[in-house]
């Protein structure tokens, strides 16, 4: 059976293609490195990470100041032998490339950056011919003013250069539609499909269709757009801001669609960001018809048929266990930096996980008082070759336990400990620090930001909660729970002794509805001196995380 979503947690702008009975996915990672992950399966139900396409510095130049710049929404494509990731490091000034491999775990070429593609959003599509074309969005102007729309280039893959005439394709099934955008170009029965994600990647979010006999058009318009969106089903539906689709047809001709959509939490709070669902798609009258019988995307749909097949790893959606990381070898497959990890501050060694405190705190205070919107801020991130400590894993259930155990003694300014981090600022941190009066403490921490009436972003830091740490030279337990919107943080010699921190603290802020951008919450181990850089690590052993829904029982 197919469970929704099969990639839970911030894993947005889903990709997806088929090599025989293999399928490959692909995500956007914004500002986390490596980047672009990458996924495998053969049943369609369960999937095994099998790499990061992008995992190499030079392939991946990112910052940690800004999480929603950096990759957005990556294509995956298979042509003659070789794979195809074509995607947008926002982070170097909205730039778009190609990487290929023969392997999609690895390793994957250098970047191919194609020059002259303005906009974002790219995908790749080869005619019968064996002519490759390049669509992506731009902002263009005609007789309706300027607006944004997809437009279309043939693309010499041997150069990685943009070749012929270039045309407007597409700007959405609704008049002056918001954010046409994600354009993939289909091939069926003499037809070339373009489907296009508008409406914004809130709550109008949708998928939208149109057909041409010419790849260059003129395009018709589905009557029936949009194909899918949840936007008419109201504010309270527990699936919110369905959008952004890429189809995929097995060897038996049936069809599917991934997409992505957000699990709400007490009320409107999408505090995993969005994640990737899968939804069946069929063809009727020469169009798709997505989910049929519903419209909208369900928690389960029936098995696909496809034959038995185990991952030979843990499957990245199976929670049937707790997730427990010791540190024993190389860092698995779902944990992230933050930024391009340019300074030498994370050793897995000796059964921990060693963090050095570098000066840069979780919180970027240069960007307090600025205007914090993507755009605006392109020109001065991406320059920097400092990093923040800091070394996470994506939340992925509405109700989770995540425990770690630390040792660290703190002098005056120093820090450590695990954190809620959502974009930029926005943050619940349970950290060991030293108090001045009292001496070693555990405390917890929130940092919010928001945005008054000129668009400057503003942060503020609160502290919640605190309890003595005294003798801090052994190992210390800490831990977050989660449920729906609420935080609870404890601390303790061992499990047997944990005490409350703070509980039922109210993270609703964390929403990307309340935070803006575009990623979902990480769980976090960090380590700062807070403006001094020191010759000091903190040693983190014995990572668990284990998933509940919100009644508290153990997830699949």
């Amino acid at each position: 059976m197919i469970k929704n979503p099969i990639l839970p947690g911030f894993y947005p702008d889903p990709s997806i293609c088929r090599v025989e009975d293999d399928f490959y996915l692909v995500t956007s990672s914004f500002s986390y490195f490596p980047g672009v992950p990458i996924f495998h399966s053969k049943d369609l139900e369960q999937w095994e990470q099998i790499g990061h396409v992008l995992d190499r510095p030079e392939q991946l130049p990112l910052t940690h100041e800004m999480i929603s710049a950096g990759i957005f929404a990556p294509t995956i494509r298979y042509h003659d032998g070789t794979f195809y990731m074509i995607t947008t490091n926002m982070s170097m000034g909205v730039v778009n490339f190609v990487v290929t491999a023969e392997d999609p775990a690895g390793p994957w070429s250098e970047m191919h950056i194609i020059q002259g593609a303005d906009g974002i959003d790219p995908s790749l599509f080869w005619d019968d011919d064996g002519k490759c074309y390049y669509t992506g969005t731009t902002r263009f102007d005609d007789e309706a003013g300027s607006r944004q729309g997809i437009w279309c280039s043939e693309i010499d893959l041997a150069t990685f250069e943009l070749v012929g005439e270039r045309r407007i394709i597409g700007t959405g099934a609704q008049r002056d539609a918001e954010a046409p955008e994600g354009p993939h170009l289909y091939k069926k029965d003499g037809y070339y499909y373009l489907m296009i994600a508008e409406g914004g990647t809130e709550h109008f979010h949708a998928v939208t269709i149109s057909r041409s006999r010419s790849i260059f058009g003129e395009y018709e318009n589905h009557q029936g757009n949009p194909i899918l969106t949840h936007r008419h089903l109201g504010k309270g539906f527990p699936i919110w801001n369905v959008g952004h689709g890429d189809l995929v047809e097995l060897e038996n001709g049936d069809w599917y669609m991934v997409c992505l959509g957000s699990r709400l939490a007490e009320g409107q709070h999408k505090l995993l960001g969005r994640e990737t669902f899968l939804v069946p798609v069929v063809w009727e009258d020469g169009w798709p018809v997505v989910s049929k019988g519903t419209g909208k995307v369900e928690w389960s749909y029936p098995s696909p048929g496809l034959p038995d097949w185990q991952p030979q790893t843990r499957a990245a959606n199976d929670f049937r266990q707790p997730v427990v990381e010791n540190f024993d070898n190389a860092l698995g497959f779902e944990w992230n930096f933050l930024g391009t990890p340019r300074q030498d501050f994370a050793k897995v060694e000796d059964g921990c996980l060693r963090l050095t405190l570098l000066k840069n705190a979780t919180v970027p205070w240069e960007f307090d008082n600025t205007d914090g919107s993507v755009f605006s801020r392109i020109a001065t991130i991406g320059k920097t070759k400092e990093n923040v400590s800091f070394v996470g894993r994506r939340q992925q259930h509405l109700g989770f336990e995540a425990t770690v155990t630390v040792r660290f003694s703190p002098e005056e300014s120093e820090t450590a400990g695990i954190v809620i981090l959502q974009n930029d600022a926005n943050q619940l941190r349970l950290e060991i620090a030293k108090n001045q009066e009292d001496g070693p403490v555990v405390r917890c921490m929130q940092v919010v930001s928001h945005y008054d009436q000129e668009g400057i972003q503003h942060f503020s830091e609160t502290q919640l909660g605190e309890v003595p740490a005294d003798s801090l030279q052994s190992d210390f337990m800490l831990r977050v729970k989660g449920t729906g919107a609420r935080y609870s943080f404890y601390a303790g010699r061992s499990a047997e002794r944990l005490e409350p921190v703070a509980e039922s603290v109210d993270g609703s802020f964390l929403g990307s509805e309340t935070a803006g951008g575009f990623v979902g919450a990480y769980i976090g181990l960090f380590a700062s001196g807070n403006g001094q850089t020191k010759e000091k690590y903190a040693a983190f052993e014995t990572f668990s995380y284990e998933g509940f829904d919100q009644e508290g029982e153990q997830q699949r």
